[in-house]
């Protein structure tokens, strides 16, 4: 699929944020690979607290993990070279090449149309530094902190991968027409435009208004991005697609371009998640593919939906278990009939510390731990569980009291934590990953996780009460079955974890049906032909184009 030495590559963009992007290549990578094509994913930005830590131990975001191993290949900081973590509305840590490298306000990031200089220099100074991971390096100093100046880097990320893959399939962010960015874009049409990429547009056809979303999308850009988008898909349809047949006949004599696709909407679908939990938090189920209870009675476990959430993936490997419930609250109530409460991972370990006191949660967690009901900590959660927090990094608020239900002190570091260690805890097998800036002291109890030699190695377990740094601890499977026989009998449920479920198989089986929806609901002839050719000349314009 070469084009003059290179890769073919494609742009897979949307009409809004959540309109499918992040599944739609990841179908695409999976269709491919099963093709014997050589295929690899890319992001230039990303926007996420969900995010994942490759075997060189650079961050990325864990939507771009997810389309790797969708790929067959092994994930790396080339395939998302610019990660944002929001640190709250306004200001984000900014990860280049897999490693933090400051906070930036977002006028500071984005700048302004008058070119003002940013808010935190200090940020800029150190973003203007030099940083590779495969061989590609940043090209040219951030001046500032701006972003169009990660554009060049950006693009040599993306060059690199080309020159190893067969294809890049490209994915956008948010979208394409958002007008008041195109200026310093770097992850829609700016790269389509400066690497002649193809683009297709996703539409989420289950919001409504999939018609107007797709003309005006289209109409916003200005000419030379126009005769780049070659076509779109229609995603999560239901019904009776000979009816929507006639709209998008309308749409193509509107627009000259043809729906390349029109995929159903499938359940358990949501696998990780870029941009957020997008659902109304309390009282909502997280989404899966479960089968009944393996033994009498279901396990429920209540997930803390704290401000700034990370990770909130960790507990899909629960979801994923036959009879196991997960729902993500936000009242002390709710916590009542949980047979397992979790606190999840943060990017504000004081604030969400804060958010749980208000809220009364923070007593009911207390009483839990009274009373021996099991309570998990993951990262963030974990140092909320602990005595005494020192945060001079992540809020600057200092001292600050923890909950007190582990002997554990966390003092957070400058320089942030990226590993993918392995274990045992429980007597079982256990890897993770970490990505963190506290630094725990652990004072008493039990180690979560020990090494081969018995030496603990992270966490730490108090009666019913533990908790952990490691992030996809879960996802070993006879970890998970032992952990949540733990879980049953403290909780006093006739609950017995399948004995056979993979939580890798259970993936794997969502990402064949990714490439299943492409393969069998998508022109996969036209897709072919835009990866191998580009986009098709002469595409027309469509008023009025970028004011």
């Amino acid at each position: 699929m070469s084009r003059g030495g290179r890769g073919g590559g494609l742009l897979v963009a949307g009409t809004t944020s959540d309109a499918g992007k992040s599944v739609v290549t990841a179908g695409i990578c999976r269709w491919l690979v099963r093709r014997g094509v050589k295929v690899a994913p890319f992001k230039g930005q990303n926007m996420s607290l969900n995010s994942f830590v490759t075997r060189e131990g650079a961050e990325i975001g864990r939507a771009q993990a997810m389309q790797a191993q969708a790929a067959r290949v092994e994930p790396t900081a080339l395939m998302n070279p610019v990660l944002l973590k929001p640190g709250g509305d306004r200001s984000s840590q900014v990860v280049l090449m897999g490693r933090p490298v400051g906070e930036l306000s977002a006028r500071g990031f984005f700048g302004s149309a008058e070119g003002t200089a940013p808010e935190n220099s200090a940020t800029g100074n150190a973003l203007a530094g030099n940083s590779s991971a495969g061989g590609a390096t940043s090209g040219q100093a951030l001046r500032g902190g701006r972003r169009e100046a990660l554009l060049g880097p950006v693009l040599e990320c993306l060059e690199e991968l080309r020159s190893t893959y067969d294809a890049v399939i490209c994915e956008g962010a948010g979208s394409p027409a958002e007008i008041n960015l195109r200026r310093t874009d770097i992850v829609n049409m700016g790269i389509a435009r400066a690497a002649r990429l193809p683009v297709v547009v996703v539409g989420d056809i289950d919001r409504g208004g999939v018609f107007a979303s797709f003309f005006g999308t289209t109409a916003l850009l200005a000419p030379e991005d126009q005769e780049l988008v070659a076509g779109y898909l229609v995603n999560k349809f239901r019904g009776d697609v000979s009816l929507l047949e006639p709209g998008l006949e309308m749409l193509r004599g509107l627009t000259g371009r043809a729906t390349l696709g029109v995929l159903p909407w499938r359940h358990g679908l949501g696998i990780d998640e870029e941009d957020g939990l997008r659902i109304s938090l309390r009282g909502a189920v997280r989404e899966s593919l479960v089968a009944p209870p393996y033994g009498e009675e279901v396990l429920r476990v209540a997930v803390c939906a704290v401000p700034l959430m990370s990770n909130f993936t960790d507990v899909d490997a629960l979801a994923a278990e036959p009879g196991v419930v997960v729902r993500f609250v936000d009242r002390p109530e709710e916590l009542a009939d949980a047979d397992l409460v979790v606190v999840p991972g943060t990017r504000g370990t004081v604030r969400a510390l804060a958010w749980l006191r208000e809220r009364g949660l923070a007593d009911a967690l207390a009483r839990r731990a009274a009373e021996g009901r099991p309570v998990l900590g993951i990262c963030g959660g974990y140092q909320i569980l602990g005595e005494h927090i020192d945060d001079e990094v992540e809020s600057r608020a200092g001292a600050v009291a923890g909950l007190g239900l582990l002997p554990v002190r966390v003092r957070f570091a400058r320089e942030k934590t990226l590993a993918r260690p392995s274990g045992t805890a429980l007597g079982a097998a256990v890897e993770g990953y970490e990505i963190h800036h506290g630094v725990a002291e652990v004072r008493g109890g039990d180690a979560f996780v020990s090494g081969p030699d018995g030496r603990a190695l992270d966490g730490c377990r108090m009666g019913a009460v533990q908790g952990t740094h490691w992030h996809g601890a879960l996802e070993s499977d006879t970890f998970r079955r032992r952990f949540l026989t733990e879980v049953a009998r403290a909780a006093g449920r006739r609950f017995v974890p399948a004995p056979d479920t993979s939580f890798g198989a259970l993936r794997e089986e969502q990402l064949d049906l990714l490439g299943d929806l492409i393969e069998e609901h998508a022109d996969t002839d036209a897709l072919l032909r835009l990866i191998e050719e580009g986009a098709p000349p002469g595409l027309p314009f469509i008023p009025p184009g970028a004011p």
